[in-house]
C-alpha cells in the first residue's frame, strides 16, 4: 500500500523526514495550557520516559477525540514510568478558552507555528485542489464510533457534532498555514532518546489518514524503553 508520500510524490512533500529510532528527540520550550508557565522536553529527562503526541490545532476534531483519549492512554504509560503530553498547533489564548469547557486529561502544550511538527519531521502536503480533493474523499473510521466508515470531511462533521468547536479567525488561520499538516506520536526515554514512532499515513497511505495507535500498541512500544 502507498505511503502518503508515494501517492502523492515528493515535490508535495514539506520538510525533513521523520526523526528515526534511535535519534536525539528534538528539544522544544513552548507555553503550557493546562498550567503555568513553560513545558520542555529537559522537564522529563532523567526522571520518566515520554509520550509525546504532536496534533493539529484544536480545530481538528480527530485530534481533539485524540487527546480526550490520551487519558486511558496516560494511566497504562503511568504505570511503565512513561508521562504524556500532546502539543496543539493552537494559539495559547484560543486553546485555553476551550480547554476551560473542556479540560483535557494530559499535560498540553501551544505550538501555534507548527515548530515542533517541523523540528520532528512529520510531513506536511501543498494545498493543492486535486491533494485536498482526494484526502476529503477517503472514506475512514479512526475511533470505531461511526456506523461504518465515512468520508475524511462527512467524519469528521460527525464527530464535531458531539464536541462542537467554533471556528475563529485564529483557527482559520491555523488551519490555512497547516494544510495538509500529518500528526505524529513519538516515545521518548528518559535520555532523550526517540525509541519508537507513528506518523500520520506513514504505513498504511491514505487509509490511515485521522488514525491513531492503540493502546495496546502503545504500550507495548513502552515496555521497551
Amino acid at each position: 500500500m502507498p505511503t502518503l508520500a508515494e501517492q502523492f510524490g515528493a515535490p508535495n512533500i514539506v520538510g525533513r523526514p521523520p526523526l528515526e529510532p534511535g535519534q536525539p528527540a528534538a528539544d522544544f520550550a513552548l507555553p503550557a495550557l493546562n498550567r503555568e508557565g513553560t513545558v520542555s522536553l529537559s522537564d522529563y529527562l532523567g526522571t520518566s520516559g515520554l509520550f509525546l503526541a504532536i496534533e493539529r490545532g484544536l480545530y481538528c476534531p480527530f485530534c481533539r477525540r485524540h487527546i480526550a483519549q490520551l487519558g486511558s492512554t496516560a494511566r497504562g504509560l503511568k504505570t511503565l514510568g512513561v508521562d504524556v503530553l500532546a502539543i496543539v498547533a493552537t494559539p495559547p489564548e484560543r486553546a485555553k478558552a476551550y480547554l476551560k469547557y473542556r479540560p483535557a486529561p494530559v499535560a498540553l502544550a501551544a505550538d501555534p507555528r507548527s515548530e515542533i511538527h517541523r523540528a520532528y519531521g512529520l510531513p506536511k502536503f501543498s494545498g493543492a485542489p486535486e491533494i485536498l480533493a482526494t484526502m476529503a474523499s477517503v472514506p475512514v473510521n479512526p475511533f470505531g464510533t461511526l456506523p461504518e466508515p465515512r468520508p475524511l470531511k462527512e467524519a469528521a462533521e460527525a464527530l464535531s457534532k458531539d464536541d462542537p468547536y467554533e471556528f475563529t479567525d485564529a483557527d482559520q488561520e491555523a488551519w490555512n498555514a497547516e494544510q495538509v499538516q500529518t500528526t505524529g506520536q513519538f516515545l521518548i526515554d528518559r535520555h532523550g532518546i526517540v525509541r519508537w514512532r507513528n506518523v500520520e499515513g506513514e504505513r498504511e497511505g491514505l487509509s490511515g489518514l485521522a488514525r491513531f495507535p492503540s493502546d495496546e500498541e502503545v504500550l507495548h512500544a513502552a515496555r521497551s524503553l
